[in-house]
């Protein structure tokens, strides 16, 4: 799933759908405009994750497991899902010409 191909909202949603709540997330885009949702690794702090992920752009903050951000329930919430689309494709515009990670702690 590329943000530099039309990445739909249900697009997302299935990459959502496709993991399960029961461990912790990370959300982020590559300098390709790829966009991923990781397992942190456990005892892996998100820092460490992410000087891991050398072609990383855009990273959304840790859905942390248990609060029903990733899975089927939050893949169906359509509002929580496209308050995500919005800010991945409006913060993907800037990040993708500029280096460095971009930290996103706030939804559009």
């Amino acid at each position: 799933m590329n943000l530099n191909n039309a990445l739909s909202p249900e697009d997302l949603a299935q990459l959502f759908a496709q993991h399960k709540d029961k461990e912790s997330h990370i959300l982020w885009v590559s300098e390709s405009g790829e966009v991923r949702l990781d397992r942190l690794p456990a005892g892996m702090e998100e820092d460490e994750f992410e000087k891991c992920v050398p072609t990383m752009r855009v990273r959304l903050r840790t859905y942390r497991r248990g609060k029903g951000y990733v899975g089927k329930k939050a893949a169906a919430d359509r509002d929580f899902i496209g308050r995500v689309h919005q800010t991945l494709t409006e913060h993907w515009r800037v990040a993708r010409s500029n280096p460095g990670v971009h930290y996103l702690d706030r939804y559009c």
